[in-house]
C-alpha cells in the first residue's frame, strides 16, 4: 500500500470508510488522485475476524463512544447512550447493513414543493432531481451488485419472506418481492453467491453482501493511490489564513496527535461524526464551526420512522434462517395525505437473533409475558416498518457542554422529537403489519418501539441557498470550497427508502466532480 507523507498537502483526505467515504476514496483514486482515509475504527480481517455470534461481533465493531440524548423518542429513554447502532470499523455500517438498495422516489426530491408547509418541519426540496442522479444510481447498483438490476437475479425467499409476502397478497398489496439487495445471489465480482446464513448484521463471512470492507478499499489500494489509515480518529480540521482547509489532526491508536496536511478534505463520519467535527473546529476566523454560517451544521437529524411488528404462529416459521432482511413491499411508500400523514413508509422483513430479540423486543419489559414471548421464538415472524421523517431545526447533533471523550474532545449530544407526521404514519404502519400477519392466521402480534438508529441523515444538509444548508449539490461546503461532506448527513430530506444506495451514488458523483475540478485546476 502507498504511504504519503504528512507534509504532502496535494492528498485529498476522506475522514471515514464506509459507503460514503469508502466509496469516494476508490472512485477518486481510480481517478488518479492521492488519497488519504483516516478510519477511527479497526481493520478487520473479514475471512477471519467474523463470527456468527451477535453479541461478540456487537462489541467488536459497534461505535460504543459514549453519547447522550434527549427528546420524546422512545430510544432516550431505553438506551440513553446508544442512540445509533452504527460502526466503528473500517468499512463503517456497511459491514452491518441488511443490504437493502432502494432508490429514492421523484417527489422525494422536491417535498417541499409536493408536501407544502408542514407546522414544525423544516422542509427544503434537494438541490437536484432524480434525473441529474440516475446515471449515478446506475453506476451504484452495478458496483455493489443489486439484485433485479443488471440481469442480476433476486434472492430466493425465506419462511420469514413467504409468511410476509402470503399475508401481504391477503391484504391485497401488490409490489411483493425479495428486495433489491447488494447481497450477490450468483457469484459475482469476485465474491461469492449468498449461502443464506442469517448472520447479516454480524458482517458476512462469504462476502456475499456488498461492503466497502472487501471491495471498494482492496481496489482503492490497488490502484497505488490510496493510503488507509485505520484507528486513526480525527479531532480537528484545519485552515490557512485565508479560511480554506489545509489538514487534519488526528490521533493514532496509541494517543499519539499528528496532522495530515491535505489539499481538500472530505469528512465521511456519518451523521454524529462528521457534525461534531465541524462543529469542533471552530477558529477565531470560523467561531461557530466550520461550514456554519447558516447555523444549520448538526441540525435536521433524521433517522427514519421505523418500529417492527413480529407474529407468533402456530409452527415454527425459523425467521432466523436466511437473509436478516429478505423481503419488502413498497405499496405504502408513496405520498397520500388522505392516510393522515405526508410521505410514505416500506414494509420490510426483519429477522433478529435471540439475543437482539431480547434486548429490542419490549427494552426494561420482564415477567410472564416477555417469557411467553421469548419461549415462542421459533414461532416467529417479524418485519421492520421504515419511513421519511420529518426533518426539524430542533433535532439535532451538538457538543456537550461539559464531558468529553478520552482525546479531550467534547461528546456528542443528540436531541430528537417525533414529529407528528412521524407517529400518524408509524401508527398506520403498525396496523398495516398487524393485517399482513392476522391475514395469515397469527395468533398473536407484538408492536415493538424503534431501535437504535441504522439510518442516520441530514446534519449537514444539501441547499441550493447557503442560508439553507451547509453543503451545494455536489456535497461542497457552501463556505470553504476544499470542504466536501461525503455521507449521510448530506440528506435534504430523508425519503422512504434506505439510504446506503443514494449515499453511494451520491459519493461516485461527487468523486466525479472533485477529480474535474482538480484538473482543471479549480480545487
Amino acid at each position: 500500500m502507498k504511504i504519503f507523507d504528512k507534509n504532502n498537502d496535494n492528498v485529498v483526505v476522506v475522514i471515514g470508510s464506509g459507503a460514503g467515504g469508502g466509496t469516494l476514496c476508490h472512485e477518486l483514486a481510480e481517478r488518479g488522485v492521492d488519497v488519504v482515509c483516516l478510519e477511527a475504527g479497526k481493520h478487520l480481517n473479514w475471512r477471519t475476524d467474523f463470527v456468527n455470534d451477535e453479541w461478540e461481533m456487537f462489541g467488536r465493531t459497534t461505535w460504543l463512544d459514549k453519547r447522550t440524548t434527549s427528546g420524546n423518542w422512545r430510544v432516550a429513554k431505553d438506551f440513553p447512550n446508544l442512540p445509533a447502532w452504527i460502526c466503528k470499523t473500517v468499512g463503517g455500517s456497511t459491514y452491518h447493513w441488511a443490504g437493502a438498495s432502494l432508490r429514492f422516489q421523484e417527489y422525494e426530491f422536491s417535498v417541499k414543493t409536493t408536501y407544502g408547509d408542514i407546522t414544525g418541519a423544516n422542509l427544503l426540496d434537494w438541490p437536484l432531481t432524480l434525473s441529474e442522479l440516475e446515471p449515478f444510481y446506475d453506476k451504484a447498483e452495478n458496483k455493489m451488485g443489486v439484485t433485479r438490476t443488471n440481469g442480476i437475479p433476486g434472492l430466493p425467499g425465506s419462511n420469514n419472506y413467504k409468511v410476509f409476502e402470503a399475508g401481504a397478497k391477503k391484504v391485497g398489496y401488490k409490489n411483493v418481492h425479495t428486495g433489491r439487495m447488494a447481497v450477490n445471489s450468483q457469484p459475482r465480482d469476485g465474491r461469492g453467491a449468498c449461502r443464506q446464513l442469517g448472520f447479516c448484521f454480524q458482517g458476512c463471512r462469504t462476502g456475499a453482501k456488498w461492503s466497502t470492507l472487501y471491495s471498494e478499499i482492496p481496489k482503492a489500494i490497488a490502484t497505488g493511490h490510496f493510503e488507509l489509515r485505520p484507528e486513526s480518529h480525527a479531532v480537528q480540521i484545519t485552515h490557512n489564513a485565508v479560511g480554506k482547509v489545509d489538514g487534519v489532526l488526528y490521533h493514532d491508536k496509541d494517543g499519539n496527535l499528528h496532522r495530515q496536511s491535505a489539499r481538500l478534505v472530505c469528512v465521511a463520519g456519518n451523521a454524529f461524526e462528521s457534525p461534531r467535527l465541524l462543529l469542533h473546529s471552530a477558529s477565531a476566523k470560523y467561531p461557530d464551526g466550520l461550514a456554519n454560517s447558516s447555523g444549520q451544521v448538526g441540525r435536521n437529524y433524521m433517522r427514519h420512522m421505523t418500529g417492527s411488528v413480529y407474529a407468533i404462529f402456530e409452527q415454527p416459521v425459523n425467521m432466523f434462517r436466511g437473509t436478516t432482511m429478505a423481503g419488502i413491499c413498497t405499496d405504502e411508500a408513496r405520498h397520500e395525505p388522505a392516510r393522515g400523514f405526508a410521505g410514505g413508509y416500506e414494509l420490510e422483513t426483519l429477522s433478529l437473533g435471540l439475543p437482539f430479540m431480547a434486548a429490542f423486543l419490549n427494552p426494561g419489559g420482564w415477567g410472564q409475558k416477555f417469557s411467553e414471548l421469548m419461549d415462542s421464538f421459533q414461532n416467529m415472524a417479524g418485519m421492520w416498518l421504515v419511513g421519511e421523517d420529518m426533518p426539524q431545526e430542533s433535532n439535532r447533533v451538538t457538543l456537550h457542554p461539559s464531558e468529553k471523550d478520552h482525546y479531550g474532545v467534547p461528546i456528542p449530544h443528540v436531541h430528537f422529537d417525533d414529529h407528528e407526521n412521524d407517529t400518524a404514519m408509524r401508527n398506520h404502519a403498525y396496523g398495516r403489519g398487524r393485517a399482513i400477519y392476522e391475514a395469515v392466521g397469527a395468533r398473536k402480534v407484538v408492536e415493538t418501539p424503534p431501535y437504535p438508529s441504522t439510518h442516520n441523515m441530514g446534519t449537514n444538509r444539501m441547499s441550493a441557498s447557503p442560508r439553507d444548508g451547509v453543503v451545494n449539490k455536489w456535497g461542497q461546503a457552501h463556505d470553504i470550497d476544499n470542504l466536501f461532506v461525503s455521507d449521510g448527513s448530506q440528506f435534504t430530506t430523508g425519503g422512504a427508502e434506505n439510504p446506503t444506495l443514494t449515499i453511494v451514488a451520491l459519493a461516485i458523483r461527487q468523486a466525479d466532480h472533485i477529480a474535474d475540478e482538480m484538473e482543471r485546476g479549480n480545487l
